[in-house]
This record gives structure tokens, sequence and C-alpha cells, in this order.
């Protein structure tokens, strides 16, 4: 080998690089361990909300040591900070967190590029959009102009009442074909995803949670956020889901509003008649109150005696309660503030508003604690219903303390925003009025002015705010409002205990698996096969070392793909000692044999482990979380795994045989093992065509008939894991909640005590308020089974856990046809792409065609397996993206093993060039069978390790692998090989 000097420099400094690299993952670890004691030793057990308070007692230590010396490295020195920033960061699956996937609102963003325009053809094909979004590949700006373009007529994009708006002057004009106007609005609709993710990288930055994820996918406005370690999680979903409309307006106090209230309620008598939604609900009370229509009257004490009237005969006013709060008009029920917004929007109702105030704004308060009444505003509107003041004149918030010691949040505007709220206090303060303030449509609070008119730009918001709460807003206005609503439609949620048994168990499986590659090299291969295992180490360290470096994310399918890693590596191994023995059996010298046998295995290794990479290459493209992370470091192991197979595995034989003249690459085990055999594997082949034959067709009646047992993932809904203390029935529990949920599937998940419940219900509403409510169904559904579990230790977070919700999960179904899209151009795109490099590099298209033929019988046969035993298997065996993720992964190994034999063939066909086809293909076989079986069934260990000893989470993934493993090694002896024959035709053999 040239360049021993220079190779083993490179392989030094490359290990210690690693080393440097991982430090800092283990120092981080030992100071968050720290932290975590400091917690439990402040913070007794016994301690009212325990967890919250241990939580921030682990971030307080941390904020603590941020900026402080905590690790030295020669004359580097380096802040917990920055410790904490170059450490190899941990996925949800290994830490626990939340991972969500937010749909910016493009028709939000429309509209307000068009001023919420009410031109019937724009409302209607942003409608249009909406529907066929359902089942479109496009983006929705995409379908809006398409849409748009059916409908238009002579209608322009640039017409005054679409885009040629104030907004836009200067941008778009009335002479512009809509073509031109396409493009602008395209590049103000990306300027506008754009805020929104610096935004939330904002809002993220600002919560504190160690190493955040975000990252824009594609151009359709999605946002994937990932915050791996995060304690309150329903907090960081309200923190990345809030936009943050701030506005600020006058409110209306007029009597005319009280007499508007009494002649809608006689308006609603006719309108609703006998067909009130309210009728089944009368209650003896209702019955029994009076009907005076004087205001008073119509507005009841809520606390003391019920005074509503009946709801037939008084619709609004029977919702009606007298209020303390002197800006508001009334307090109603919470339950009842749709119907009442409903009622007040009717557009014969709003008529009876004097005109003077036709364009008043109806709010509702926020809900107190303690009461499940709210109160209702008329704001001050005006025809473009645009407030007075808004938030975009906020330069700073801050959390602070009111006169009374509660929440609130203090702001400070800009100058343009403190002359108008100087204007609005003194209008409110002459008029002794009030000023609404506003978030996101709900009025937090409403005070007078009584001090005179403020001035400067100080100012405040209180409401009835939590502390976090009221942290939390005062980030979100400091970090800016979103530009539109952002929509959850993917979210993965797991708790930190479960974080904790995959680590367990992912390096249980791993060091397993280690354990029996490194025994089987030392049994098969005797001093030589020690020498693999060195480089096999340092792979190792090379592998976490680059994780490390390049700030890679590691889950447990990354873990997985390691270990995977591990299995193939030995392959380049293999390839190589099996040419030395090869030449040594000629007769050659050990010097000579060794140098031949490296120089001859390069081809194969090259070819097998490029065919891999490019699958993984497909993989890391169209995957996404978790599936990315395992195409990482699968194409970082092929990278490493090639380095230390070649030159440092030479390295070290080098040296040895320079010190001794000796080396063995066998033991008395193995010595005569596959020696002289010569299988006539052509002759079999019809019977291999009917048993594949056979077995495709029983594949195909099964996908056909009992289909796949599609997960979330592909046709939306969402998954909850529940462990219970002691073993329950799945049927007895699916019974139970299909009355719940109308439908739901419960499926035993790793041990008798723990199910995977996953339901449709609502799956077409992703708001955060309705997987709360969902949780609480499913608690209160399981409830008898959960042995006096309250609904704060079902749902809570605690890396001790060993009872309730462990992880949830939710995919919308637009999300899930998306991704059912890309995972069959994955699959078609890797077949593709190793067709094209098959063809390229033997320079035979026959040569190609078998090794497709035989990626589909892999493929057909592995899914057939799945179609045939889901049903009764005790692990889940659902078709997710991990799925297709291990369907690329026997994709590239099936062809690993292919393209070894083919390089053989290639070999033989230009030393013997006047042997027949036949004996070349037959001798070509029988002479790769000793690498092909030693890699199968290495890696076949490794894989069985990973199933026996791994997570409940990926046994399916790893029972798909194994299958994929077994079928591509036959497939790749008796399909591939076979069909490249018989595809070459009479003349071509005898040439």
């Amino acid at each position: 080998m040239q360049n021993k000097g220079l190779v083993r420099l490179f392989a030094i400094l490359f290990g210690l690089v690693s080393i440097y690299q991982l430090s800092f993952t283990f120092k981080n670890s030992a100071i968050e361990n720290e932290a975590e004691n400091v917690a439990i030793n402040k913070i007794p057990a016994s301690e009212a909300n325990y967890r919250e308070l241990r939580s921030k007692e682990e971030a307080r230590y941390l904020d603590s040591i941020a900026n402080d010396t905590v690790f030295n490295i020669g004359i580097a020195k380096f802040t917990y900070n920055q410790v904490k920033e170059k450490a190899m960061p941990l996925g949800l699956d290994l830490k626990g967190g939340v991972s969500v996937t937010l749909q910016i609102s493009v028709k939000d963003i429309l509209l307000g590029l068009a001023n919420h325009s009410k031109n019937p053809v724009f409302n209607k094909a942003l409608d249009d959009a909406s529907e066929m979004q359902k089942n479109s590949q496009n983006t929705y700006l995409e379908d809006f102009f398409i849409a748009f373009d059916k409908i238009k007529g002579d209608t322009k994009l640039a017409s005054p009442d679409i885009f040629y708006t104030k907004a836009l002057d200067g941008e778009i004009n009335g002479t512009m074909t809509d073509d031109e106007v396409k493009t602008i609005i395209e590049k103000k609709v990306d300027e506008s995803i754009v805020s929104a993710f610096e935004v939330l990288r904002k809002r993220i930055d600002e919560f504190g949670v160690t190493q955040p994820t975000i990252q824009r996918l594609g151009t359709s406005g999605r946002i994937l956020v990932e915050l791996p370690g995060v304690k309150d999680k329903e907090r960081a979903i309200r923190l990345l889901q809030n936009t943050a409309q701030l506005e600020f307006w006058e409110v209306n106090k007029s009597q005319a509003i009280y007499t508007f209230l009494s002649q809608a309620n006689e308006a609603l008598k006719d309108i609703v008649g006998n067909q009130d939604e309210e009728k089944a609900k009368k209650s003896q009370d209702a019955e029994d109150a009076g009907q005076d229509s004087t205001i008073d009257d119509l507005l009841g004490e809520a606390a003391t005696d019920s005074t509503a009237v009946k709801p037939e005969s008084n619709p609004l006013t029977s919702l009606l309660f007298q209020t303390p709060n002197p800006a508001a008009i009334a307090m109603i029920n919470e339950k009842d503030k749709d119907k009442v917004k409903r009622y007040l929007n009717m557009p014969q109702i709003r008529s009876l508003l004097p005109p003077e105030q036709r364009y008043t704004k109806f709010a509702f308060g926020k809900a107190q604690d303690d009461s499940e009444l709210i109160n209702l505003y008329a704001l001050v509107g005006n025809r473009d219903d645009v407030p007075e003041l808004s938030g975009s004149v906020i330069v700073d918030a801050r959390q602070a303390f009111g006169q009374t010691n509660k929440p609130e949040v203090s702001m400070q505007m800009n100058s343009k925003g403190a002359k108008i709220w100087e204007e609005m206090t003194t209008k409110a303060y002459n008029d002794k009025g009030y000023i609404a303030i506003v978030l996101d449509d709900i009025v937090y609070s409403a005070p007078g002015v009584s001090n005179g008119p403020i001035t400067g730009g100080n100012s405040s918001i209180s409401g009835n705010f939590t502390l976090n709460e009221a942290i939390d807003l005062a980030n979100v206005l400091r970090a800016g409002k979103l530009p539109a609503s952002a929509d959850i439609i993917q979210s993965e949620v797991v708790g930190p205990s479960l974080g904790q048994e995959s680590i367990d168990s992912g390096t249980t499986s791993f060091l397993i698996a280690l354990a029996l590659v490194l025994i089987w090299m030392l049994v098969y291969y005797g001093k030589a096969g020690g020498y693999a295992d060195i480089a096999m180490l340092l792979n190792l360290l090379l592998i976490f070392g680059v994780l490390s470096g390049l700030g890679a994310v590691l889950t447990l399918p990354g873990i997985a793909g390691i270990v995977l890693t591990i299995g193939m590596s030995v392959d380049a191994n293999v390839l190589i000692y099996e040419r030395i023995r090869e030449e040594l059996d000629k007769g050659k010298g050990l010097r000579d044999s060794i140098n031949d046998g490296f120089s001859n295995a390069l081809s194969s290794i090259l070819d097998a482990n490029i065919t891999t990479g490019l699958t993984a290459l497909i993989l890391f493209i169209f995957g996404s979380g978790p599936i990315k992370g395992f195409a990482t470091t699968l194409l970082i192991g092929i990278g490493t795994s090639l380095f230390t197979a070649i030159f440092i595995t030479r390295l070290l034989i080098d040296w040895y045989i320079g010190k001794k003249s000796h080396l063995t690459f066998t033991t008395a085990i193995t010595k005569n093992l596959f020696k002289n055999i010569n299988v006539n594997f052509l002759k079999k082949r019809k019977i291999a065509y009917i048993a594949s034959g056979t077995a495709i067709l029983i594949s195909l009646g099964s996908l056909f008939t009992n289909g796949l047992d599609q997960g979330v993932d592909f046709v939306g809904g969402r998954t909850y894991q529940v462990r219970f203390a002691h073993d329950v029935s799945p049927t007895e529990i699916e019974g139970v909640l299909t009355d719940v949920f109308g439908s739901a599937e419960v499926k035993t998940f790793g041990t008798a005590n723990q199910l995977k419940i996953t339901t449709k219900y609502k799956v077409n509403e992703a708001s955060s308020e309705v997987d709360e409510e969902m949780r609480n169904m499913l608690f209160k559904a399981l409830q008898p089974y959960l042995e006096g579990l309250t609904y704060d230790d079902f749902i809570s977070d605690s890396d001790t856990k060993t009872v309730g919700l462990l992880k949830y999960d939710k995919v919308t179904p637009t999300i899930a046809d998306d991704i059912k899209q890309e995972s069959v151009w994955a699959v078609l795109g890797s077949l593709l792409v190793v067709f094209l490099y098959i063809l390229l590099r033997f320079k035979r298209w026959q040569f190609s065609l078998g090794a497709v033929v035989a990626v589909f019988h892999d493929v057909l046969i592995t899914l057939g397996i799945f179609s045939l035993t889901y049903k009764f298997m005790p692990f889940t065996m659902e078709i997710d993206q991990s799925f297709i993720a291990a369907i690329l992964t026997v994709i590239g190994y099936s062809l690993n093993d292919t393209v070894v034999v083919f390089d053989r063939i290639r070999e033989y066909f230009n030393e013997h060039t006047k042997w027949p086809l036949n004996k070349v293909i037959n001798l070509s076989l029988s002479s790769t069978l000793s690498r092909t079986l030693n890699t199968s069934l290495t890696t076949l260990v490794v894989l069985l390790a990973i199933f026996i000893f791994g997570g409940d989470s990926i046994r399916g993934f790893m029972f798909a692998l194994i299958v994929g493993i077994v079928v591509g090694t036959y497939s790749s002896l008796f399909i591939a090989t076979p069909i490249m024959y018989d595809s070459v035709n009479k003349k071509e053999d005898d040439k």
C-alpha cells in the first residue's frame, strides 16, 4: 500500500478529532446529571407540583452556569453553553419531547395581501383550492392559481378589490397580467413564510429548549420543529401556534347597544322559532323565569338566581347575564359562545344596529379559572375591521407583576404607537370610556383611564394570567406575531421515561450485536479477524465523531442504522479476506496474496457500497425526522467503513507481517469451509422461478384481500401508546373505545400491559383544543383499567413514569397523502438510480434487468409476508415511514449481494474468454458463496440482536429487515443472475 505514513497520520488525526467532538457529549451528559441531582436534593418528592418544580430547578441550575467555564481541553476553555452547543443532540425517541410539523396558512396570507377582499371570484378560488388540497400534491398557492384561472372570467388578479391594494401599491398595478401578478404573489407568500420561520425561531430561543431543531420543508409553507427534552409539552405547542394578534379597540358602552340587544332578541324569535336548538335543553328554572323585557331583567344575576327566560321565547337574552365588569355589556356561559356569536353576526340582526354603529365588533373575554362565564364586549369597529392600534408597534415586552401581585405583561411601544396610544387614552379619559386589549380575538382586559392620558408608550396587559402564560405572552410579543395561523398537521409527543427505555434497549442491543460480530470475526478468521475487529471499533468511533461534529440528531432508528452498519461493514473485510484466501490457495506467497486480495476485492467493495449508498441517499432526500437520521448514520457508516476496511485493516496487517512473516486467515474450524464448491445454480433456476412465482402470487393475493396495516403516517389519525399496571385485553379495550370514538383500533404493543391505540375521530381537526379533548375522552374511557390513576398522572411527564400515556402522534390526512406519495417516489427513485448505475458500471442492460427484477421480487415478498402476518404477530407491523426505510435498506442490501456476484462474473468473463456463459455464472456464484453466506449470517445475527433486545418501537422495522436480508440473499443467487442469463440471447452467449 502506498503512502502508509499519510494514511496513518490521517487515521490518528481523524480519531483524535472524533474523541474531541465526543468529549463534549460526555461532559454535557455529566453536567445534566449533576443538575438533576441538585434538583432532586433541593425539591422534596412530597412537594406539590414536584415534577414542575424539579424541572424549574434543573433549568435554574443550568442557567446559573450557562456562561461559567465548565470544561478545559488543554489551553481551550469552554462555557456550559458552548459545551451544550457542541454536544451530540438526542432525538425525541431517546430524550422525550415534542415534534410538530406546522402548516403556515397560505390562505390567510393571501387574504391579508388582498386586504380581506369580498370579491366572490377570489373567495371561491380560495375555497376551491382548500378542497383541492385534500387530494393534491401541489402547494396551496399553486392550487389557488389553478382554481382562479378556471373561474376568473374577466376578473383579473390585479383588480382593485383583489391584489391591486394599498398594501401592494408600487409592486402591483392595474395594467399587469395575471402571470406578472402571480410572480409577485409567489414572492410575497414566500417572504411571509420566511417571516413565520424567523418568528418561530425567536420564540423557541426565548423558550429556552436545549438543542431545538427548526427547518422549513420545501416550499409548501410547512415548518418542522423538534423540541427534545421539553417538559411542558402543551405549553410548547401553544407557544408555537399562538399568532399573537394583539389589538387595541375602543369599547362601545352606549345605551344604543342595550336597545340593540332587546331588538335582536325580538327579531330572533321569528328567525329561530320552534327550531331553536336549545329547545331540547329546557330546564325548570328557565320555565319559571320572568318575561320582562327591561334591560335590568334581561341581564339577570348569574351567580345567585336564574332570571333567564325561556329559550324559545327569548333566544338571545336567555343566554345573557348581568356582569360586574363595567366595560362589558353582559356575561354568557362559555358553552354558548358560538351560538351568541352566530346570532349577533346574522346580517338581518346586524341591520338593527344604528347606522353610526353598524361596524360594531362583538368580542368575548378570557374565561376565569373558577367560572364557566365569560364577558361579552361591544367594540367600536370600522369599515375595514382594522384596530386603531395593533401589536406591530410593540418593541419590547416583559413579564411583570401588577399592583395586586398578579402576573401581567408590560409593553413598550415605538414612537408612532406611543402617539396613537396617547390619543386613545386621552379620549377614554375624557369620555370615561374603556380600551379593550384583544389578543387573538380574546379580550384579556378592558381597563378605564382614570389617572389621565398615558404618554411615552408604556402600558401593560393584565388578565387571568398564570406566571408561565405571562412569560410566554411576553416572549411571543417580543419575537413578533405570525403572519398567518399555524396549524399542526403532524405531531409526535414522547414522554421522557419512554425515551430512557429507548436508550437502555438501544444500548443493550448495540453492545450485544457488537460483541457477536467481534467474536464471529475472531472465530472465522483468527488473528486476521482481530485486526478487522480493531478497524471496526475505530469505525464506530469515527461514526459517532462525525455525527457529533455535524450536529446530527441521534435517534433510535439512527442507532439501528449504526448497528446495521456494523453488520454490513464486516462485508468489506470478508470480501478482502476471502480474496486473500483464494490467492493463498493458488500457492502464492503471503505478501503477494495480501496485495492481490486487497486489489481484487476493491472493485466489488466499491460497487456494493455505492449501490447501498445510493439507496441511503434517496432515503435521506425523501425521508424526514428519524428516517433521515437512519439514512444519515448509514451514509456516514458506509464512508467510514470503506476507510477502515481498506486502509486501517491493511495498515495493521502490513505492520504485523513486517514483524512476523506468518499470518493465517483461517482457524481450525473454518480452514476447509466452503472449499472446492461447484454448484450448478442455473440448473436449479426453474425450481427457483416456480417457488418465487408462487410466493409472489400468494403475496399479491394477500395484498389485494388482506391489504396492509397502514399506520397513521399513511392514512391520518391519532395514535396513543398507553401502559397499564397489569395485562389488559386489547379486544375489550377496543370495544370500549369504539363506543367513545366511533372507531378505534387497539393492539398489544410489546408486552401485554402496553397498548397502541389508533383512531380517526376528528381526524380533520388539528387544533390543540381537540387534542386535549381527545386525551380527556381517552382517559375517561380507560379510567376503570388505570387503577385510580388521576388525569394529571395519566398525561404527566416524568423520567420514572411506568404507567399512563407514554407517547402520542397525530397526522392529518393532507400530510398523510404527501408522506405516501413521497414514499412511492423514494422506492421508485432508488430503483431507477440503481438501474442506471449498474448499466453504467457493467455496460449491459441484462445486468440491470436482473438486479431490478430481484429487487421487485424482494419487495413484493416482504410486503406479502407483512400482509399475511400482521393480524397475529405479537408486535406492531404498521406500514409507516420506518417501514419504507426498511424496504429501501433491503433494496440496498439485495443490490449489495447481487453486485458482488456480478463483479465476479465480469472478472471471470475477462479471465476465461473461452468459457461458456453458464460455466462462468455457476463458478462465479460458487466462488462468492462463502462471502455471501458469511456476510448474510453476520448481518442477520446483528439484526436478531436488535429485534430481541431493542425497543418495541423498532421491532416491526427490524422484522422487515430480517425478512428482506433472507429473501435478498436468496434472490441474488437464484433470481438476479438467472434472469440476467435468460435475458442474454444465444448469439450474445456465443460471443
